[in-house]
């Protein structure tokens, strides 16, 4: 394809060195803080994950000390990042390059996607970024890059489309300096081509771009509705104890207040919030009940005190502390037959 390449890249370049964005993960070329950053960033803003990274790398400071970890240790310590499943994975990775690989990071592509949680992209960004390998990244902010800068017709979404963008973000990579230049695409989709209204008139690389209405790519397959769901949980406090479960579904693991089966309605629930998961919409609705009967295997009492040492998803953190500060339950009301 008759494209300037070079022109190009040294355009793209120019503009990084004076408006990149400067992270503590591209300050490095060490595998495993490079993993932990990619991990931290899929489906997380970098705004949010700069606060958790540090802390993760204190506590966590290498291969060998993350595998050694308690799954327990590793959900608190990822609590309020969500998608808790890629703490889980790169627990699983540490483990693995542990005893596999004697606590070194496999340079090879497809050893590193054999790895829990690791697909193309993660692969190819800790080979671009701690090996400076000549590989493409495609993830969301360079998919803009590069659709909008080929005029790129084919949906995203399909198989053949995506193998498509992959060759075209191939054939731009330098052999050089590859990350590099990786970094300076993705910061141009994160503060330059925007989703929705790209900053034509300040990009750097405008005279290379084909797209004829850029608001219009990347093409994208119609997203499904967004589902309303409602989970009802019960508030079971006695004297300075609260009981808890530990979830076996979503948030397997981790400590949630404990769920109902029988709720249909908010009615007379002590707390409701609403939270987004990934393409539904969730109403959490808390109900104050009696100590139960029968406590179950995964359900336990915990000392109020001792709340913040759990692994609790984000949306039970919060409607434990709304319930349990000053005078809520303190003198808890007695329920009708119909609230229990």
């Amino acid at each position: 394809m008759d494209f300037p390449k070079n022109r190009f890249r040294r355009t793209l370049l120019n503009w990084y060195r004076e408006k990149g964005r400067d992270f503590p993960w591209r300050r490095t070329r060490d595998p495993y803080a490079i993993l932990v950053s990619e991990f931290m960033l899929q489906q997380t803003q970098a705004a949010t994950v700069l606060s958790y990274y540090n802390k993760w790398l204190r506590r966590f400071p290498d291969f060998a000390t993350l595998a050694h970890a308690s799954e327990a240790s590793v959900l608190h310590a990822w609590q309020g990042l969500g998608y808790y499943a890629r703490a889980r994975n790169l627990l699983a990775t540490a483990g693995i390059v542990v005893n596999r690989y004697g606590g070194h990071f496999p340079h090879e592509i497809a050893r590193m996607r054999a790895l829990p949680g690791i697909g193309r992209y993660t692969a190819n960004a800790i080979a671009t970024f701690a090996f400076d390998q000549s590989v493409p990244i495609v993830e969301a902010n360079t998919v803009r890059v590069l659709t909008r800068l080929f005029n790129f017709q084919k949906s995203i979404d399909c198989t053949a489309g995506r193998e498509a963008l992959w060759k075209r973000a191939a054939m731009l990579v330098p052999k050089r300096s590859a990350g590099i230049y990786n970094s300076a695409l993705t910061d141009l989709g994160a503060l330059v081509c925007l989703p929705r209204q790209p900053k034509c008139e300040i990009c750097p690389v405008k005279k290379f771009c084909r797209a004829r209405n850029p608001e219009t790519l990347p093409i994208k397959k119609a997203r499904p509705p967004t589902r309303q769901l409602l989970e009802t949980h019960a508030l079971i406090v006695r004297e300075s104890k609260i009981l808890l479960a530990q979830s076996r579904a979503r948030w397997r693991g981790m400590w949630i207040l404990p769920p109902l089966q029988t709720r249909s309605t908010t009615k007379h629930a002590v707390h409701i919030s609403i939270f987004p998961f990934t393409n539904h919409r969730i109403m959490l609705a808390v109900y104050r009940h009696r100590v139960p009967p029968k406590i179950f295997s995964n359900q336990k009492w915990f000392e109020i005190s001792a709340l913040e040492n759990l692994a609790m998803p984000s949306p039970h953190r919060r409607a434990t502390r709304h319930l349990l500060t000053a005078g809520r339950v303190a003198r808890p009301r007695r329920q009708r037959s119909s609230e229990l």
